[in-house]
């Protein structure tokens, strides 16, 4: 499947698929045609039973996203209420894609780049990343990328990240003390361990792995007592699918655990 603004790989052999952002020349940053590529991979990869678990990263050394490109109009509708949020195309969530998803940064991630990794299930980033919320250094409401920030890492930091704007940069070790990611690594170590820990999900049993994504992240818009109900049908149904998945594939080497 060719794009114009990413670039989209499968490895058959360890059922992971890449999505790569490729428009580094413009630090990744997000348009129209990209959001509308996005939604269009991850369907593609919803749909594909060859993938089971997905990688995110992005293309250049200077930033993983600098979030909406301002230098090119978005093209909203002229009515504002019928203005769309990019961020329902960029989301694997939005488009119902349970298959769990590694996002690896490097260099500048801002802005709307949040919205990439708000939605994704585990999170890494290379010794040189930085994290910032540029919204309202540019006089702009910092409204929804906080939302999904703040269920990763608090309404505490959410707060300081929007409000500080430019003036504060959030290092890896910051993200990783904060929680925001959740390993650092060095830089030429970044895709290499993103594919490997996804290499290391997809290896699971299916639907084990897409139902525990499905069932966390439905979670978060529940009440806890609706969702442990909720969840205990999810086991009911998936359990049985998952521990015939195990028993039926064919033996191949395991990874070792690894501590970190």
């Amino acid at each position: 499947m060719s794009f114009d603004t990413i670039l989209l790989e499968v490895d058959a052999l360890d059922r992971v698929a890449t999505i790569t952002l490729n428009r580094p020349g413009q630090l990744n940053a997000f348009n129209r045609t990209m959001c509308e590529e996005m939604a269009q991979a991850w369907r593609s990869v919803k749909a594909d039973d060859s993938v089971n678990a997905v990688v995110l990263r992005a293309a250049g050394d200077r930033a993983f996203s600098a979030g909406l490109d301002i230098k090119s109009p978005y093209g909203q509708p002229d009515n504002i209420w019928n203005h769309e949020d990019p961020g329902e195309a960029l989301s694997p969530k939005w488009q119902k894609l349970w298959k769990p998803v590694v996002c690896a940064v490097q260099g500048m991630c801002t802005a709307g780049a949040f919205y990439f990794v708000n939605e994704s299930d585990v999170v890494i980033c290379s010794d040189d990343a930085t994290f910032f919320d540029s919204h309202v250094s540019a006089g702009l409401v910092s409204a929804l990328e906080p939302i999904g920030l703040m269920r990763r890492i608090g309404l505490s930091e959410a707060l300081r990240i929007a409000l500080l704007g430019n003036d504060e940069r959030v290092s890896a070790d910051t993200a990783l003390r904060i929680g925001l990611v959740s390993e650092v690594v060095s830089r030429d170590r970044l895709w290499a361990r993103a594919h490997e820990i996804a290499a290391t999900i997809a290896a699971k049993p299916p639907s084990a792995t897409q139902g525990t994504v499905k069932a966390i992240w439905e979670s978060l818009d529940k009440p806890y007592r609706a969702a442990m109900e909720q969840n205990l049908i999810y086991t009911r149904l998936g359990n049985p699918i998952g521990t015939a998945q195990l028993a039926a594939r064919t033996e191949r080497p395991t990874m070792e655990p690894r501590i970190r």
